[in-house]
């Protein structure tokens, strides 16, 4: 799955990579979670163009999203036949511009966060299906999703989902919905090829959305993980003799 990403890359490069018409400039982001409005790209008539969606698709049918489950990934192998996205992947598709995202691996029965991004360095464009909700005051979100696959071998040592990737030789194919035809796209929805991603272990800083710092993708050392872990273990409480004890030979449990 996908749940926390980044987007580092300056907003110029983003625009020349993504061909889109707008000039935004946005800040260097190192946290990005759910809920929050995320950079996706889109054909609008026939021309590409930037736009800022909630991250978590509410499909249009939704009547009160607060009882609604929050829809941040959609499965690669049932996006065609879930209802809640069906619609959204045959005439609403997009492109999340990124620089890597975070996973969570289990270690010695914590979950250690891990930095994952392109071997090479370069951007990426995360497969992304959107709808526009409509209130029943009239009021419009636009919500997007992340298409995932079935991780590879080598990143399915972190996790067994990986979000899809779509390269830049086809992000024409992925964006161009003048059809109701589908078949083009569905080669595209699979996990990265083995090498060409690499990843390396982060501070547990990143578990707090209010961090948002260059230094979360940044790779830490052994001891200091364990740092990390000895800094949040409950502290044993000491208590002290009471003045004018003196020890009878039995010892204590405190």
């Amino acid at each position: 799955m996908c749940g926390r990403f980044v987007i580092t890359s300056a907003p110029a490069a983003l625009r020349q990579l993504f061909g889109y018409i707008e000039q935004p400039n946005f800040p260097p982001r190192y946290n990005v979670a759910p809920t929050q409005p995320i950079p996706v790209v889109l054909i609008e008539n026939g021309a590409r163009h930037f736009r800022l969606m909630r991250w978590g698709l509410l499909p249009g049918w939704v009547k009160d999203p607060k009882g609604f489950t929050l829809l941040i990934n959609a499965r690669s192998e049932t996006v065609l036949e879930k209802p809640a996205f069906k619609r959204a992947i045959r005439r609403r598709r997009g492109l999340i511009p990124a620089d890597g995202y975070y996973e969570w691996k289990a270690v010695d029965g914590r979950k250690q966060p891990f930095f994952i991004h392109r071997a090479d360095g370069e951007p990426l464009g995360f497969a992304a299906v959107f709808e526009t909700w409509a209130g029943p005051n009239g009021e419009e979100v636009d919500t997007v999703a992340i298409v995932t696959a079935a991780a590879g071998e080598d990143l399915a040592a972190l996790h067994d989902r990986v979000p899809v990737t779509i390269s830049p030789r086809d992000f024409e194919r992925w964006l161009d919905i003048r059809g109701d035809e589908i078949d083009a796209i569905l080669p595209l929805m699979t996990a990265p090829r083995i090498g060409e991603f690499a990843w390396h272990p982060v501070s547990a800083r990143v578990n707090r959305v209010a961090n948002d710092d260059e230094q979360l993708v940044l790779p830490i050392s052994a001891e200091e993980m364990e740092a990390e872990v000895e800094a949040v273990k409950p502290k044993k409480a000491v208590r002290k003799a009471a003045a004018g004890s003196t020890d009878d030979g039995q010892g204590s449990l405190f």
